[in-house]
């Protein structure tokens, strides 16, 4: 027994018609989402903590601000939800040994990176219901799949997301509505600059080796990752030819995975 359902959008070319809810946008791999889903004719909503840097994101592409602390349950109630494309990206980080992880640290980067786009798919998926077609894409990381010392929350989340997503893909099949998480290793964003000092610290090196020594170290591909590759993928995910890929988790980790 086959389900008919409206046609999608034209593909990645052509996203006219439809919207889009990027979290973090404010730079980054979310900025980069942004602009590539923009670019592809989709009016976005670029959601950030940071209010300047949302309002100049938004500018630049001609889409539309939300200044928000994903913490704030009342606040993503308030969000549209006429939204075709959600892509959760925000995430934080911090870098200490179990023993000497704050607790309240450890919840917040729950709220923010495993909560908040579980509020963000309820929000949005009654509108790709209805609309027979949906893209959910999760900006997860290879630590989804892999862990790290000094990284127990950040871990956590990443699996946690994995999982959501998973779910969202079983439930919204159904319906047209693909969920997947794209896994990149160490992107040139402000969040892997952070990391920096606390690396060069934890490893008794200095900060310009951090990248080679411990970034790259499993990575066949002895690069950063700009945000934009990453953005390559989520509007592919977006397009023609993804219908029937849902519930995956896509590596953009230069190998390190195949280990």
């Amino acid at each position: 027994m086959t389900t008919e359902f409206p046609e999608p959008p034209t593909g990645f070319t052509d996203l006219s018609g439809t919207s889009a809810l990027v979290t973090g946008a404010g730079s980054g791999i979310g900025f980069a989402c942004a602009k590539r889903l923009a670019a592809a004719g989709c009016l976005v909503h670029l959601l950030d903590h940071d209010e300047r840097a949302a309002v100049a994101a938004a500018t630049e592409v001609d889409g539309r601000t939300h200044v928000l602390d994903l913490r704030d349950e009342s606040g993503i109630a308030r969000l549209p939800t006429d939204v075709d494309i959600l892509v959760n990206n925000a995430g934080i980080q911090h870098v200490a040994p179990i023993q000497e992880f704050p607790t309240e640290v450890f919840a917040h980067i729950q709220q923010v990176m495993v909560t908040a786009p579980f509020l963000l798919m309820r929000h949005c998926l009654p509108h790709m219901y209805d609309r027979g077609w949906g893209r959910i894409v999760n900006i997860s990381s290879v630590h989804g799949l892999r862990a790290s010392a000094g990284k127990s929350a950040y871990v956590a989340a990443k699996h946690a997301l994995e999982g959501l997503s998973k779910v969202a893909a079983l439930e919204g099949g159904p319906h047209g509505v693909t969920s997947n998480c794209v896994d990149p290793g160490y992107v040139r964003t402000p969040l892997l600059e952070g990391q920096l000092a606390a690396q060069a610290r934890d490893n008794g090196i200095a900060e310009h080796e951090v990248a080679d020594r411990v970034f790259l170290r499993h990575s066949a591909i002895k690069r950063l990752i700009e945000p934009e590759e990453v953005a390559t993928v989520v509007g592919w995910l977006c397009g023609p030819g993804s219908d029937y890929l849902t519930g995956a988790s896509v590596p953009i980790d230069g190998a390190w995975t195949a280990r």
